[in-house]
């Protein structure tokens, strides 16, 4: 079996150490700590990798966060992957910092990047993984907020909760989106 694992963020030094790249840091921990390295491939930077029996493909798309789908379409189909075993890794705003939601499918809860992927793999059915960074902004200020680096104090958190999405990947990969969201939500 192969999957698909996709951490969402935006490409450059500047976004690097943002809030909206989660997804890129996650997928980094995964990596290292599965002893996978990425090369640059079409739409993104690409790993392949197996945990334990299980092939894996690991993606941080280069198309910017809004254009997603277009790269996971295209590493799905090149691949061969079904849609049930791609996970998606994204930051959610809705969750506090830390906080972890696996889900099987779902609404892109206003997320442009989930949403570009609904539209070029035409459903919501994708598991997805969700990365609380909180919402501590003020009104009108979302884009600040989310394209902002995380402060030192919310670094500490962050090196404590990357690992447990690191196991939540790990488990999807091994035993499934229901043995995942068992496990990991409300962790």
């Amino acid at each position: 079996m192969k999957y698909l694992i996709v951490g969402l963020g935006n490409i450059g030094d500047e976004y690097r150490h943002t809030r909206h790249n989660i997804g890129f840091m996650i997928l980094d921990a995964f990596a290292e700590a599965s002893n996978i390295s990425f090369s640059t491939g079409r739409y993104g930077d690409v790993g392949r990798g197996r945990v334990k029996n299980k092939q894996v493909v690991l993606l941080k798309p280069s198309t910017y966060m809004n254009l997603s789908g277009n790269a996971v379409r295209y590493w799905k189909e090149q691949e061969g992957i079904d849609v049930d075993h791609i996970l998606v890794l994204v930051d959610d705003i809705a969750l506090p910092l830390g906080a972890i939601r696996v889900k099987g499918s779902g609404s892109d809860a206003g997320h442009n990047g989930l949403k570009n992927i609904a539209e070029m793999l035409h459903t919501q059915a994708y598991p997805r993984l969700r990365f609380g960074i909180g919402n501590d902004f003020p009104r009108g200020c979302q884009i600040d907020y989310v394209l902002g680096n995380f402060p030192p104090s919310e670094k500490a958190v962050l090196a404590e909760r990357i690992p447990v999405a690191v196991d939540a990947v790990r488990e999807f990969v091994l035993a499934g989106i229901g043995n995942a969201m068992c496990r990991y939500n409300n962790k």
